[in-house]
């Protein structure tokens, strides 16, 4: 044995990952209680980095993440307050890919979140991602750099914009 660990049940990962909905494992997820409060809440959806291997692997995690995105967007129509409702995408860190619900706050952070030095024109050297990114519809872009390259996208009538 070459000291290498196998890793098995992906296929059934994999196809977890197109119908899984991890906001009904969240079930302190209360967006009709009118005290309820984001502080840059997010969700990663490639764990164990996978994606950073392949975008094979790592297209199944954006999928999800985005699908996640649609569901938040209903779910956040409920809420009595302002919020910001994005997500990040690094070049070839698919482990931090993440979407983020942020609103006013006790903790005192900054809202509406902003981030500095974006535009609009693609910071990304990954062309896959890149790609892919250009071919979602809906979504308003930002690109800038943070140590690696990253895409912060939003949609314009879900909460407040950058």
């Amino acid at each position: 044995m070459n000291g290498i660990k196998k890793q098995r049940g992906l296929r059934r990962y994999y196809k977890s990952l197109a119908s899984e909905n991890d906001l009904d494992k969240a079930k302190w997820l209360d967006f009709d209680n009118p005290e309820t409060w984001f502080d840059n809440w997010h969700l990663h959806f490639d764990w164990k980095g996978y994606g950073n291997d392949s975008f094979k692997r790592r297209r199944p995690h954006l999928d999800k993440l985005f699908r996640h995105f649609d569901l938040l967007v209903e779910k956040t129509k409920i809420l009595k307050k302002g919020f910001q409702l994005y997500a990040i995408v690094l070049d070839f860190d698919s482990h931090s890919d993440a979407l983020f619900l942020h609103t006013p706050n006790p903790n005192n952070s900054q809202f509406p979140f902003k981030v500095s030095d974006l535009q609009l024109t693609t910071t990304l050297t990954n062309k896959q991602l890149n790609d892919y990114i250009n071919n979602l519809g809906g979504y308003e872009k930002l690109y800038g750099q943070a140590g690696e390259a990253f895409c912060l996208l939003y949609r314009k009538h879900a909460g407040q914009s950058f």
